[in-house]
């Protein structure tokens, strides 16, 4: 039965239940965390033949020595396997060291101090600058904007994509210089831009003629099920509408071979890649080429980062399977909660009633289950309904992460009743 179907007799008896779980929850001593959607040893140990290459032939297929200096642009032969993920030609595609979260950081701070190819000016010059941030969204993200004095201007992440009306209506204002989007499995919600949403983003008028889309595709191969679903070609819907330089895609290896050791990756327009060169040929003398050397033995083709993905996904799909069967088991039907079943990604995004979140990550810290912070999917960690969690559930092991979502559960359906009886 749903909370509002029982009488306060019948609700009081459920907070008693739930109260008594809780202390027993408390009694447990567990220290589990669900924060970050890391890689689980076992994911890890997929790519630890990377821990003997790239051997003693140390030159790239051009008879470079990637022990040396050089290079800016990255390694062509690894640069040619993601060129094919982002729908770009291998002359449009960079690849540098290990977070594509720098290349966003690099891109960020190069627009603010220098402008791009089509800025007027410096966006520093600019009385205001805005991004629109689609939400529940990327945390990391918001933490960039809000970092550098950028206005963050949230909208409805939907299953399709952004909230268009909501997006073009903000593209009218001149301070709008871009957004963050994840469009293939979004942080948090699993959502996935549709070729639709795609190609209004592209063609869409906007006020500031030096726009940019921030279109981090962290998740592009990661799927959680046997259909591989398709990212739009970004990249070709803006050229041909006109509007070539508009985005700026990124990704990495980092959830394919080693979280904090992969290789990251940006890709643009001829003229916003040697924009981006250009700028940073004064931070750097190059990448390090022999981390791209080994990836790139490494995976190979394609076809061997598919392969991998596909081991990561037996991996990974029985814990987000587990997830979903305890979320239905323990909350299904009392209508206190409703949450995303995605088809590939990192996380399951749970919603709870209005105003308890913060209250539900209070009772799981106090019985040993880390969260994400309520709010943290929001700019500036303001969720206004509190009602958003992040459930991030690679990195445990199977037993320790049902152990966590059925805390869990108990913490939701406790803070539940204790609202309902206080109102």
């Amino acid at each position: 039965m749903t909370f509002d179907a029982l009488t306060r007799d019948q609700l009081q008896a459920l907070h008693d239940d739930q109260q008594a779980k809780y202390d027993a929850l408390k009694a447990a001593g567990l220290t589990l965390d669900l924060t970050r959607g890391k890689p689980s040893p076992e994911q890890l140990d997929l790519s630890s033949d990377l821990l003997t290459l790239p051997g003693p032939d140390f030159k790239d297929s051009k008879g470079i020595d990637t022990r040396n200096y050089g290079g800016i642009e990255g390694l062509t032969e690894l640069r040619a396997i993601f060129a094919e993920i982002l729908h770009l030609p291998v002359e449009q595609v960079v690849a540098g060291d290990n977070a594509s979260l720098a290349m966003m950081h690099d891109s960020l701070v190069f627009a603010l101090l220098r402008g791009t190819p089509d800025s007027p000016r410096p966006w520093v010059e600019e009385d205001e600058v805005t991004f629109i941030c689609p939400v529940p969204g990327y945390d990391r993200h918001f933490a960039l904007t809000e970092q550098y004095g950028i206005r963050m201007a949230p909208v409805e992440m939907r299953p399709d994509g952004p909230d268009m009306t909501a997006v073009r209506e903000l593209a009218a204002d001149p301070s709008v210089k871009g957004m963050w989007l994840v469009p293939t499995y979004s942080n948090p919600t699993g959502a996935v831009v549709s070729e639709a949403v795609a190609a209004e983003l592209a063609a869409m008028e906007t006020a500031a003629p030096d726009f940019r889309i921030f279109w981090d595709n962290a998740y592009a191969v990661h799927h959680l099920t046997e259909q591989r679903t398709k990212t739009p070609d970004i990249a070709g819907l803006s050229a041909a509408s006109g509007h070539p330089n508009r985005p700026i895609l990124f990704a990495s290896t980092s959830k394919i071979t080693f979280a904090g050791s992969g290789v990251c990756f940006l890709g643009s327009s001829e003229e916003n890649v040697a924009w981006y060169l250009r700028l940073l040929g004064k931070r750097t003398i190059g990448p390090d080429k022999l981390n791209h050397l080994r990836h790139a033995r490494h995976l190979r083709d394609l076809d061997g980062v598919l392969d991998l993905m596909d081991r990561h996904r037996a991996i990974l799909a029985p814990k987000f399977a587990a997830v979903l069967e305890i979320l239905e088991d323990r909350l299904g039907g009392h209508g206190v909660a409703t949450w995303s079943e995605p088809k590939g990604g990192y996380f399951v995004s749970l919603d709870v009633v209005d105003g308890t979140a913060s209250r539900v990550v209070e009772l799981c810290k106090e019985a040993g289950i880390a969260l994400t912070p309520a709010g943290s999917s929001f700019p500036h960690g303001q969720d206004p309904r509190d009602r958003n969690i992040r459930i991030a559930p690679s990195f445990p092991s199977i037993d320790d992460l049902r152990a966590a979502m059925d805390g869990l559960a108990t913490c939701v359906l406790l803070a539940a009743a204790e609202k309902q009886l206080a109102s």
